[in-house]
């Protein structure tokens, strides 16, 4: 190449000579060795990636310059044609490279045979997003030979992909083209980022009116601890069409909190608490204490831990938190370091009919959760609250905010760090709207909403569990911690959405029922008490409260709890509410009733909403 392929006759002995003999063992040896060092042969050809192609490049960039240093010192650059070094640059990388790519053709188009195997038993799959998730999914029915599946094509609003392909499947309009291809396919992947929920309502529309099946791939919270992988494609749930953005967690200030840790966890069987034990899990700690008091649910979580794949110890610990003997076995037993404090009483009718019972829990028991936490020397506790607490008029709300206060009291005089984080309902959890309106819909109806402008603030269980051990790793100073829960939705249009998304017409298929308030609900939910100031932290979904009013001394608001804990043994409702404004003067609570029989009967059809 050097003289375009026409070697002079008095060149022709020279180059023979001295390439073939002195100079092509030293040229392949350096290679080799710089190859190996760098451990390019480590890298399996037939997965060849960007990253394998880069790692090639500084290979040979590396030896390049190795063998035009040895040149210069043996016999220096005075007679040697230096363009040969940049076209051996060049070949080299060119070599290298094509050989491990066309490897990979070979096991991805013509080992599997993907483009001529059979396709007689195999689903047509259109998939809608020609964005990461899409070419992700793409990418791995081309590489597994016995996947399911046949790709048609991709659709795409984007108007730089359409008429563009991705691994070779050209992308259509998302707008124009779904319903002209009815014939051709059997199946609907929805590959959407999470956020863009009004996009996947209007995809979700445009699925049914074609009458065939869709499915969506879950968003990257849910998949946080596993592979985007085609088994966990699932139907398309209420969560999808929230919008909410993906959340991007602080790996490291999370990892230095949990890494090689106890961690105790209680309500370990809950909705919150059980996926707090799987999140807890992907950062390595060595123990996760589970403590429930349902036996069947500590059973479960025994059950499901009892074959991971993680170097750590799952402990379920089946113990009142209420009763402090036995709690401080617990404490005793497994000196835990963090602690995610998640059991509670949640379910607001049924606290206002039996308001002993849920002050014994969610004040009682987190105040010997708080004081057994100091005692063994805890480094953080995290309170898992609510927006229910702010301006509460409910039995839940009211005790969940003495919880806030006692921590920000114990915190001033504890070498342990308290905080709290709230927020407002979680989609999905046990007894909240969505999964009995579902059982209605199931039902054939109808769905009952309380109040047609009732409006709650929502997320996902997995935001909400990453998030709150996102502020245990930022929470220094007994803070409250507020969850940007974005905008408040309207009860009414979740049910109506649900009952689209089931494919029943809102009112005509299931009839809608409007039943009035329940005890100790309110239309609209606060996140923020008149003398708080939201602050931004390092992450965009966390704000911290700053309160100007003085923080309790302990053992004032000791005092009072203590009252109002032997106040509650009367089993007297409304000397319960009074004890509970002397704690929370902004709680104002609708008169106790002591006949449970009308709500429980309201309650037991019309559920929580």
């Amino acid at each position: 190449m050097r003289f375009d392929l026409s070697i002079p006759i008095s060149f022709n002995g020279i180059l023979i000579r001295d390439l073939l003999l002195n100079w092509l063992a030293p040229f392949s040896l350096v290679q080799l060795m710089v190859f190996a060092l760098t451990g390019l042969y480590n890298r399996i050809p037939r997965f060849t990636s960007l990253f394998d192609l880069f790692a090639i490049f500084k290979s040979v960039i590396i030896s390049s310059i190795l063998i035009s240093l040895g040149i210069l010192h043996f016999i220096g650059f005075e007679g040697y044609p230096k363009s040969v070094l940049l076209i051996y640059f060049i070949l080299n990388s060119l070599g290298v490279c094509t050989s491990r790519i066309f490897v990979r053709i070979y096991f991805t188009h013509f080992k599997t045979n993907y483009f001529t195997r059979s396709k007689s038993n195999k689903k047509r799959l259109i998939l809608i997003g020609a964005g990461t998730k899409g070419e992700k999914v793409a990418r791995e029915i081309i590489n597994s030979p016995d996947s399911p599946f046949e790709i048609i094509c991709f659709l795409d609003n984007d108007k730089n992909k359409i008429g563009q392909k991705l691994h070779g499947f050209k992308v259509k309009s998302l707008n124009t083209d779904l319903r002209l291809i009815r014939s051709l396919y059997d199946e609907l992947l929805i590959c959407i980022p999470s956020k863009s929920g009004p996009i996947i309502r209007d995809v979700v529309e445009k699925c049914k009116r074609t009458g065939k099946k869709y499915k969506i791939v879950p968003s990257f919270n849910e998949l946080m601890d596993r592979d985007l992988l085609l088994p966990n494609v699932r139907d398309v749930s209420y969560i999808d069409l929230l919008g909410r953005d993906e959340i991007k967690l602080d790996l490291n200030s999370i990892e230095n909190m949990l890494n090689g840790k106890r961690i105790l966890i209680t309500g370990a069987g809950g909705s919150i608490g059980s996926e707090l034990v799987r999140q807890c899990i992907n950062f390595a700690p060595s123990e996760i204490i589970c403590v429930d008091l349902s036996e069947e649910k500590i059973f479960d979580l025994g059950l499901n831990n009892q074959n991971n794949n993680h170097n750590l110890i799952i402990s379920p610990v089946l113990c009142n938190i209420n009763n402090y003997t036995e709690l401080e076995k617990v404490y005793n037993d497994n000196r835990p370091q963090i602690v995610l404090h998640a059991a509670a009483y949640k379910h607001v009718p049924i606290q206002e009919l039996s308001p002993w019972t849920a002050v014994n829990t969610n004040v009682g028991g987190t105040l010997n959760m708080i004081n057994l936490s100091d005692k063994f020397l805890v480094e953080k506790f995290v309170l898992v609250s609510t927006d229910k607490a702010v301006n509460p008029v409910n039995i839940m709300g009211a005790t969940k905010r003495v919880a806030e206060k006692i921590i920000q009291s114990k915190n001033l005089i504890s070498k342990t760090k308290y905080m709290a984080v709230r927020f407002g309902n979680v989609l999905g959890s046990s007894g909240s709207a969505i999964p009995i309106f579902q059982n209605q819909i199931n039902a054939g109806g109808p769905v009952t909403i309380t109040h047609p402008e009732m409006t709650r603030y929502f997320m996902s269980i997995q935001e909400a569990s990453q998030l709150i051990i996102q502020c245990g790793s930022q929470g220094n100073d007994g803070e409250i911690f507020l969850l940007e829960m974005g905008k408040a939705l309207k009860i009414d249009n979740i049910a109506r959405d649900l009952i689209k998304l089931s494919g029943f017409k809102p009112e005509k298929d299931i009839p809608i029922v409007y039943s009035g308030l329940r005890p100790g609900e309110k239309l609209y939910e606060e996140l923020q008490h008149s003398g708080e100031i939201k602050m931004k932290t390092n992450h965009k979904k966390i704000m911290v409260l700053k309160d100007d009013s003085i923080v309790m001394a302990w053992e004032e608001i000791n005092r009072l709890v203590s009252n109002l804990l032997i106040t509650v043994k009367s089993l007297d409702g409304d000397k319960i509410q009074k004890e509970l404004m002397n704690l929370v003067p902004t709680y104002t609570p609708r008169k106790y009733s002591p006949n449970p029989k009308k709500h429980l009967s309201s309650y037991s059809i019309k559920g929580e909403a």
